[in-house]
Formats: C-alpha cells, structure tokens, sequence
C-alpha cells in the first residue's frame, strides 16, 4: 500500500509525486544494468556483486561530486538532460585517475517541486552518463524540499565505486623526469568554473543567444555540452601501456590538478602550441577580460584528461587511443620542479 498524507501534501511535499518519478525513471535505469547488479530498485540500499576472478587484492575506490553552478545554465535554458551526464562524468572520471574500473553510481536530486517528468528528464541524463562509463545506476534519492528551493530548480549530487588490483593502482610516485603529459580533449567547459562564467556574462550583459556564428552554435547551448566521460579509453589503454599516472583537469585548471598526479621536485613543462583549445574559452576570455594565468588556472582550456607515459611509450599510447577515437596529442613533458608554464 502506498503512503499518502494530504498534510504533507499541503506544506508542499507530495510523496506520490515521489512514486510516479521512480516508475518513470525505471526503464532508464534498466539501459545501465550490468553484471554484478542485483534486485532493483526500492529497497533501503543499491545491491552489487563485483566479480574479483583473476584479482590479487581488489581494492574499492570510491569518488563523489555535482554539477555545481552550471545547474543555473540549465535553469535558464529549461534544458535538462545532460546535466545528469556532467554529475556522472565528474565523479568516474576522478576514479579512472587510480586506474578502477567504475562498477556503479548513486544519485542524489534535491528539488523545490517534485516534478515526475522533470526528474525523469534529469535522470535520462544521469542513465546515458552510466551507459557511456559502462558502470551501473542503482540507487539513489529525490528529495522534495520546499522552502530550500525555488520550485523550478534543483540540486544534484552522485557517488561512484569502482574498483583496482591494488598492484595496479596507478602511482604517483612512478612519474620520473622526461615522462610525456599526452591530453586527452575536452568537449569545451565541462563542468567547473561556471560562478566565474556567469559573472562574465551578467557583467557583460551577453545573452545566451550570442556568438551562435562564431561558435557554430548558441552560447547557451555550447556552455551546456556535457563533460566528456574517458573511462572507455582509459582502461583500454590501461591494458595495453604502463600508464604512471593521470590527472583529471577539473576546478583548479592546470595549476592545480597536474600537480596532483606529480610526485614532490617534478613540475611539467607545457607547450601551449600543442593544446587545441576550443573557441568557446576565446570568447569568454575576451568577454571577462580574463588574464591567461587566471583561464589556465580556472579551465581545463581543451584538455579534459592529462595521462603521464614513459617517453618510450608515448607512440604506442597514442596509436591506442586514435583507435579508441580519441584525438590524443602530446602537450609536454615531466621537468625538475620549476614553473608549471
């Protein structure tokens, strides 16, 4: 028997909202379905079964993010399927950097007026994200919260589990001087930086119908293209080359994250000739007037994903990745410790 509660229902939580978006949501959840799921949806906690065949010592690596600001883009555009994507795309994408293989993914949406519909909309996204990091949707929570938020806008979080051979942890401490940083490119903002950007915007009064000509398409709509997810790629890669380490480029920009994949007294030398940068990051440069030490230090500027290969390694890394689809290029080199740029 369901629940229902008209007292609820009028301080502005209706939990049959609650049931109509978990039965529309089902078949989304279904496309993510993979071995080691098991029952569905409804109970107190998602249910996996990892397969540990052929592991030494399998070690759990978990990672946890948002959408952040960006939300307020899809507010304003009423657009809502992608951004499901960036929540999961922020969260695998950091868990691939040890070298795991993403099992499966939580959600959590928070929302002034549960919408059924809206939420399914939202969720599709947070589906596709899964299907695309071949890993598993199988929980999560909406919550209906009134007075928190306003009634057409929500929040959004996620976790993700993955899982590594500990003797195949990628490491740091493996980096040594002369190693190669081949990138990986972004699919343009992805999703950090956006209080940055929508200051740009409100200070220079720019819509989010501009620069369609310029940009091939609306400011808007390129803005809100989702974060690229590399986890295919990567783990492919990780079977064939000795990947050392890898650096998600998310908020912080180069300044922050390349250092994280260092050990202490290497720094990188970058060749910016070699980044292929997106016209988007121009735009939003020269609107803000932005220095480039701040864009470089905010942006991931085209480069979603920085992979750390011996120098001997680099040709057969980059022959992989090209058959993977992906335009992987050089950008620099590991360097005793001295300025990032």
């Amino acid at each position: 028997m369901k629940s229902y509660s008209d007292r609820y229902k009028e301080a502005g939580v209706d939990v049959t909202a609650g049931y109509e978006g978990v039965r529309l949501i089902q078949a989304q959840v279904k496309r993510t379905v993979i071995p080691g799921v098991i029952g569905g949806l409804g109970g107190f906690g998602g249910l996996f079964c990892p397969d540990l065949q052929g592991m030494k010592k399998p070690v759990l690596v978990s990672g946890t993010d948002g959408v952040g600001t960006k939300l307020k883009l899809a507010f304003a555009l009423d657009k809502h399927d992608t951004v499901g994507i960036d929540c999961v795309a922020m969260c695998v994408n950091d868990i691939i950097c040890s070298g795991a293989k993403p099992l499966f993914f939580l959600d959590y949406i928070a929302l002034g007026v549960n919408r059924p519909e809206k939420v399914a909309t939202i969720v599709s996204g947070i589906a596709e994200g899964c299907v695309q990091a071949e890993c598993a949707l199988i929980g999560g929570e909406t919550a209906e919260m009134p007075g928190m938020y306003q009634p057409d806008e929500y929040d959004m979080a996620g976790f993700a589990v993955g899982m590594v051979d500990e003797e195949d942890i990628l490491d740091p401490a493996n980096v040594r001087e002369g190693d190669a940083l081949i990138a990986l490119p972004s699919s343009g903002v992805h999703s950090n930086g956006f209080s940055l950007i929508r200051k740009i915007l409100a200070d220079s009064g720019t819509a989010l119908d501009a620069f369609a000509g310029e940009l091939g398409a609306p400011l808007g709509e390129v803005l809100l293209t989702p974060t690229r997810i590399y986890v295919k790629p990567v783990l492919t890669l990780l079977k064939a080359v000795r990947v050392k380490s890898i650096a998600h480029i998310t908020g912080g920009g180069f300044y922050e994250n390349i250092p994280r994949a260092l050990p202490e007294g290497l720094s990188v030398h970058i060749d910016r000739g070699c980044i292929q940068t997106p016209p988007i990051f121009q735009v939003l440069q020269d609107l803000g007037n932005i220095p480039d030490r701040d864009m470089f230090n905010v942006f991931n500027m085209g480069v979603g994903l920085c992979i750390i290969v011996a120098d001997s390694e680099v040709r057969r890394a980059l022959d992989i990745l090209t058959q993977a689809g992906e335009k992987a290029a050089v950008i620099g080199q590991v360097v005793f410790k001295r300025p990032l740029m």
